[in-house]
């Protein structure tokens, strides 16, 4: 074969370490795509994530151009899926990013809470603030519009008083679907999104899934595969799956409270095997490939603050899936986890 193993771990390195890529290395970046569910949309598996800890850069001391650089080498990489939101501070720099874009080449998503201004905000409300993101975003129209991180608690109002809204603004033609995303972080056994899915209100759902927490598996992603629901998965890489002392700490916790079989992993190295058995480049790769090829999950969310970082996530979400039995691992071992986030 032309590619020696040299080279192949040549290129791995580069990604891995944020060295540049040569030309060779951009035919592994080559995203696939797939249809959103029943909304018929053409979205690159993977997608922009515009919030998280770092919001393309803003929250961790980059310029609005730094930002407008991330979002123009993703739509460079094939990735024509971007999620923001209102109150991510985002809208204003993707909106001028996309200026150049052809409206038809991306698919926009952005969100706003529920409660606003210390309360919940009415249908009336509702319909202004979503004209302001528009008018943030210079955009005539969003492509999915959610409501952003519902609780259980709130999500009977959503329904009665916001949904309405929503709908009048989808015959309007400001809005073509409607989405919902749950608060993964206070509510990791997905309280509010599993009786959300059977509603029929909702053309795409926000999820979050990931290698320690894949409850949703059952939870939710059951439903919106039999009702052809899109699916974004947020939280595929966190704190826990990014840095190796938190998750040798979160290990530990989970282990305490019998949730992980302790002589099921090392405990100095507890996901080490996914390097070796999984021919993982590091833990957050192999964290992105587990979600990536999860049945029921249409686009993986990735956020970052620079275009290095972007591109070797992008590279991940083009690798293969992980070996079944390195997958069947760890949903054995994480099976009964249900409480944490990974955050």
């Amino acid at each position: 074969m032309a590619n020696s193993e040299g080279e192949r771990s040549k290129r791995r390195d580069a990604c891995g370490s944020g060295g540049r890529l040569d030309r060779e290395d951009e035919e592994l970046l080559k995203l696939e795509y797939t249809t959103l569910g029943r909304t018929e949309l053409r979205v690159s598996r993977m997608g922009l994530g515009c919030g998280g800890h770092s919001r393309l850069g803003l929250a961790v001391g980059k310029s609005e151009a730094d930002a407008r650089a991330v979002v123009q080498a993703a739509l460079e990489l094939g990735i024509n899926f971007i999620d923001t939101a209102e109150n991510y501070g985002t809208e204003g720099v993707v909106g001028q990013a996309l200026q150049r874009t052809p409206r038809e080449q991306v698919v926009l998503s952005t969100k706003l809470g529920v409660n606003w201004q210390d309360r919940r905000c009415t249908g009336a409300e509702l319909k202004e603030r979503v004209k302001a993101s528009q008018k943030r975003l210079q955009m005539d129209y969003i492509d999915i519009f959610h409501l952003h991180g519902v609780s259980a608690k709130d999500y009977s109002y959503a329904v009665e008083e916001l949904v309405p809204a929503l709908k009048e603004m989808q015959q309007a033609g400001d809005i073509r679907f409607l989405g919902i995303t749950e608060a993964f972080g206070p509510d990791p056994k997905h309280t509010m999104l599993s009786p959300a899915v059977e509603d029929g209100f909702w053309d795409v759902v926000m999820v979050g899934f990931n290698l320690l927490n894949q409850s949703a598996r059952s939870r939710v992603l059951a439903a919106t595969q039999r009702d052809r629901i899109g699916t974004l998965c947020m939280f595929a890489v966190r704190r826990a799956l990014s840095r190796p002392e938190a998750l040798r700490e979160l290990m530990q916790e989970l282990v305490a409270q019998d949730l992980v079989d302790a002589t099921a992993f090392d405990a100095a190295d507890p996901l080490g095997f996914l390097l070796t058995e999984g021919k993982a480049e590091s833990v957050p790769d192999a964290a992105y490939r587990f979600c990536r090829w999860e049945p029921g999950l249409d686009v993986i969310l990735s956020g970052t603050s620079s275009v290095e970082h972007l591109r070797e996530n992008a590279a991940s979400l083009a690798r293969p899936a992980l070996p079944p039995e390195v997958v069947a691992r760890l949903q054995t071992l994480f099976q009964k986890v249900d409480t944490v986030s990974g955050n």
